[in-house]
């Protein structure tokens, strides 16, 4: 089929969103145009150099598929014309909700050569989430996959009906084809491959730099996430200065586990695979098969996440250790026995990030001691990345060595969140930093200042690496009849780090079944990752000397309740 260049496309500039899309500073803007941390072009263009530089080089291996980097372009270019052709228009957001897999890939890029705005929600998520960031961003497209446990593709029909501007449904495996729908993998396929070229051409044409690349979402620690707008001026850069910072060139192959689009999957796998020539190894949280899959491909580096630290220190690790050069880890503190597990100061180098859907990126130095590299999470990664540690509440620095409140700002730090004026103005101090909610100090070894990460203000639970807001879902659980009252906390668990915990006050002092709570969850359509997994009545809670629930008391309870007994 050949299609003719499309004439008179709108401008996808960031006008159309207004005030809701708080700009950067000009200031700050020219210093990072300056000092080359942003680029003034589209991702896609960005990509292209990366296509053109290695065009038969591997771009993405899965455990069913592969691409080059040629191949990956081509195709990319007919779902983009595929996705313009069904109705989309430059500009139009588009929901994500698909797990590794090579068309997620395919989609993601296609999507952004058409000018439109892939939203990364998760899979997990439910109409309760769903429902707010479609509606937050105006979603017109909506990408499912099919053949979960969860029938999203019937999910994502729901949700359009009623909505205002919900049209579009793109499925990932469903290559039949349901009603209303239409297959990512016939998506622009009898589309010629010039054809598909000229019409990302002309659309790329019209991008404007500072315009929306992508939404992201906050972990979420008031209500439902936060949306979190990523620029073309940022995005590519803030991955290839991930990619830099660990020596990646076109000779590394990184294996990637949790989320692909997850803002560590995006800007930690996939983009800083990609500004540098890299084979992306797309595996799935499933160890087994993802061992297997590294170990295959002789995966060379690879970001592990808590959830999966145990994981690592079992003998399936040994599968894929003797082809490892680089192993990153995130989302807890590292024990030193990992720590050695995975690097053994010669053949395997091991080290730390912090980093968040907001901006800051924290990794681990190359060049930094082994002391340095297991007990603090690095230094940012930008040169103009700025870090200020607060006294909570306030905006008076701490000194070196003490623990405050760790706020940033710099070239891939947002400024404020998408429409949410009342919100930033809390979120942020009145210079610009944003506020992280993370408890932090400055560590100094060897006349080097590395930020080590101590807890947290806000109150999320991280349940491998799902982030929770525990007041969300406490919102939700009162709203259940014989609730009186309820204090979410995390319980620790030695597989995801941290789980879900729902201390209650029932109206009748009668305690509920997990069958009954779990129901009431399933009714208001909260996402199952969410739901409490252990129930702790009480008939009050106690409180701290300001009134508060004291949830410190909480926590210590559960700790001391899951702890082993002496005959264990």
């Amino acid at each position: 089929m050949t299609v003719s260049p499309p004439t008179g496309i709108s401008v996808t500039g960031r006008s159309r969103w207004g005030d809701r899309l708080v700009g950067y500073p000009a200031d700050r803007a020219q210093t990072y145009r300056r000092s080359g941390e942003w680029t003034d072009r589209p991702l896609a263009a960005r990509l292209q150099d990366t296509v053109e530089r290695f065009p038969d080089r591997p771009a993405v291996v899965t455990d069913v598929d592969s691409m080059t980097y040629a191949r990956l372009d081509i195709r990319s270019d007919q779902i983009a014309a595929g996705l313009l052709e069904i109705g989309l228009t430059p500009g139009d957001p588009v929901l994500f909700q698909a797990t590794n897999r090579m068309e997620t890939i395919l989609l993601w890029y296609g999507c952004i050569k058409a000018g439109l705005v892939p939203v990364a929600t998760l899979a997990a998520h439910r109409g309760h989430e769903i429902g707010h960031i479609s509606r937050a961003v105006g979603a017109v497209g909506h990408v499912v996959e099919a053949g979960l446990s969860f029938d999203l593709v019937a999910f994502a029909h729901e949700q359009a009906q009623d909505h205002p501007t919900l049209r579009t449904i793109v499925t990932i495996g469903d290559t039949v084809g349901s009603q209303g729908t239409s297959a990512a993998e016939h998506l622009g396929a009898d589309i010629a491959p010039g054809d598909a070229r000229a019409r990302v051409a002309e659309v790329q044409s019209t991008i404007d730099p500072l315009d929306v690349v992508a939404f992201q979402l906050s972990g979420g620690t008031t209500g439902v996430p936060k949306v979190i707008p990523r620029l073309h001026v940022e995005y590519w850069d803030n991955a290839r200065l991930y990619a830099g910072r660990l020596g990646w060139s076109e000779q590394t192959r990184v294996a990637h586990l949790i989320p692909i689009i997850h803002n560590a999957g995006i800007s930690c796998g996939l983009h800083a695979a990609h500004s540098v020539g890299a084979c992306l190894v797309l595996a799935t949280a499933d160890v087994t098969q993802a061992f297997a899959l590294m170990a295959r491909e002789r995966a060379t580096d690879v970001l592990i996440g808590h959830g999966h630290y145990q994981a690592v220190a079992s003998p399936a690790f040994d599968l894929v250790r003797p082809y490892l050069h680089t192993v990153v880890l995130s989302g807890a503190k590292v024990a030193r026995g990992l720590f050695d597990r995975v690097d053994d100061g010669e053949t395997r180098w091991a080290g730390q990030l912090f980093g968040m859907s907001e901006g800051l990126f924290t990794v681990s130095r190359r060049d930094s001691p082994a002391q340095a590299r297991s007990t603090t999470v690095g230094t940012p990664i930008a040169d103009h990345d700025e870090i200020r540690i607060l006294e909570p509440s306030t905006e008076s620095d701490v000194a070196d060595g003490e623990v405050g409140e760790l706020a940033c700002r710099g070239p891939y730090t947002i400024p404020g969140y998408f429409d949410a004026p009342e919100h930033n103005r809390s979120a942020f101090t009145s210079d610009g930093f944003y506020r992280t909610g993370d408890l932090a100090t400055m560590v100094a070894i060897d006349g080097v200042r590395y930020l080590s990460i101590e807890g947290r203000i806000k109150d999320l639970i991280n349940r491998g690496e799902e982030k929770i807001n525990a007041e969300e879902v406490e919102q939700l659980l009162v709203t259940h009849p014989q609730v009186q009252n309820a204090a979410v906390v995390a319980m620790p668990d030695p597989r995801l780090g941290e789980r879900t915990c729902a201390y209650l006050v029932t109206v009748d002092d009668e305690p509920l079944s997990m069958n009954e709570i779990r129901e009431h969850l399933a009714t208001l359509g909260v996402a199952k990752f969410k739901w409490p997994e252990r129930l702790e009545f009480l008939a009050e809670f106690p409180q701290t000397n300001v009134g508060k629930i004291d949830k410190k008391r909480l926590r210590a309870d559960i700790v001391a309740k899951l702890a082993p007994t002496s005959d264990q």
